[in-house]
């Protein structure tokens, strides 16, 4: 597309001269410019991307993709319940729990609000993002009446560790001759997990099913049956078959119909970031509009010539069009060098830059995560410098058309 003696003159255009100086540097900072918003663009669309997978991993791994609830009250034949639900196709597994908010003291004098769930051994040591993230203690001392496993934070909070006691405090009371008191039982630490999100780190305690139905008062019963899929994304054909097959009237609830508020908003906030970084690289583009202008009437007696030579205006258009390519192409693929190395390493960088400003640049509790995630959708990237490479080449169209356009009689007449 372009001989030998068009790349020659638009490489030689492109290196300053003295008394050309400003042109250059105008040029410089467009390709920064574009290189910039290239990067920025693939770094937050991969930290949004890893933010929301994150999130959606964590939250799925605890909660269950559906929860199944009894329309008459807790569940009493659970088990039979549960059975039925197994058997169904597409789902991975059916565990009955007790759920119930409390208020967790410990004898340090720490307090906190949370969120007990009794669920049997086994069916936590089946739970992966649970029995991975135990940092002390045992699983296996998970067992009895006075059991109870909590999340690291959580013990941080109450100042406790593993072999402490904690107290719950229920505050659905039992009612006596002198009123209704609150119910409070003591449970020693078993073991002490972190799944990584702040939220379920410093609310969530678990309990052995039986311990859980004796403390809420659900003796033989279960509040929920969480349930997992091998699809997340496709669960309501299987919501359908487990109220027929459930065998008594259920409440079905999916993971997207309980989430879907905070799913939707990170999803706008995504599109909106996309949005507005997208701006920087169209005012880099527009910079290359003006330094290719600036630069077509810096060289208007050098087209002249080259006009009176023998180029034509085709060969003159294509001189500026490499003039303001080059400038596109190299600031894309510079910015698309900075994000992947960026998205790759923006863990250790996030904690050295946290070890110089001495500050907390992403705090667990605003964020819900321990860390900064960042996953690259290889074809958000491809979209990316597509957009970068596209808005460059048109930039640089109306200046070579104008080039192409001089009049060499009229541009020597005024010399």
């Amino acid at each position: 597309m372009f001989n030998p003696f068009e790349r020659a003159v638009a490489f030689r255009y492109l290196r300053a001269r003295k008394g050309e100086r400003f042109v250059s540097v105008i040029a410089i900072f467009s390709l920064v410019g574009i290189a910039l918003g290239v990067a920025t663009l693939i770094i937050v669309t991969s930290v949004m991307n890893g933010f929301r997978q994150e999130l959606l991993s964590r939250i799925l791994g605890l909660n269950g993709h559906i929860g199944v609830y009894s329309a008459e009250g807790p569940f009493r034949d659970f088990d039979a319940v549960t059975q039925r639900i197994r058997g169904i196709q597409g789902i991975v597994s059916a565990t009955p729990i007790v759920e119930g908010q409390v208020l967790i003291t410990s004898e340090s004098g720490g307090a906190s609000g949370g969120l007990a769930r009794g669920i049997r051994p086994e069916d936590l040591r089946a739970k992966r993002i649970v029995a991975d993230g135990v940092r002390w203690g045992n699983l296996a001392d998970f067992q009895g009446e006075d059991a109870i496993i909590i999340g690291t934070r959580l013990a941080s909070r109450l100042r406790v560790t593993v072999g402490d006691t904690v107290s719950l405090v229920s505050p659905q009371g039992r009612t006596t001759v002198f009123g209704t008191v609150p119910r409070v039982r003591a449970y020693r630490i078993a073991a002490l997990f972190e799944v990584g999100m702040n939220e379920y780190d410093s609310t969530f305690v678990f309990l052995p099913l039986q311990a859980a139905q004796l403390f809420f008062q659900q003796r033989d019963a279960a509040t929920q049956i969480e349930v997992f899929v091998q699809d997340p994304t496709r669960v309501r054909g299987i919501m359908r078959e487990i109220r027929e097959k459930a065998g008594s009237p259920v409440q079905v609830l999916s993971w997207q119909d309980a989430n879907s508020s905070f799913f939707n908003a990170v999803q706008v906030e995504r599109n909106v970031m996309f949005l507005i970084l997208t701006l920087i690289i169209v005012v880099a583009a527009f910079n290359i509009v003006s330094s290719l202008i600036m630069m077509v009437k810096d060289k208007g007696r050098d087209i002249a010539i080259l006009r009176t030579m023998g180029a034509t205006r085709g060969a003159v258009m294509r001189i500026f069009l490499l003039c303001g390519a080059s400038v596109g192409v190299i600031g894309t693929l510079t910015g698309f060098l900075i994000g992947l190395v960026f998205c790759w390493n923006i863990e250790s960088i996030r904690q050295a830059l946290q070890s110089l400003s001495g500050t907390e640049l992403f705090s667990p509790e605003v964020y819900f995560l321990t860390r900064l995630p960042a996953i690259l959708d290889y074809n958000e990237v491809a979209q990316v410098v597509g957009m970068g490479l596209v808005l460059s080449l048109l930039a640089t169209l109306y200046p070579s058309w104008r080039a192409a356009k001089t009049d060499p009689v009229e541009a020597l007449r005024n010399e």
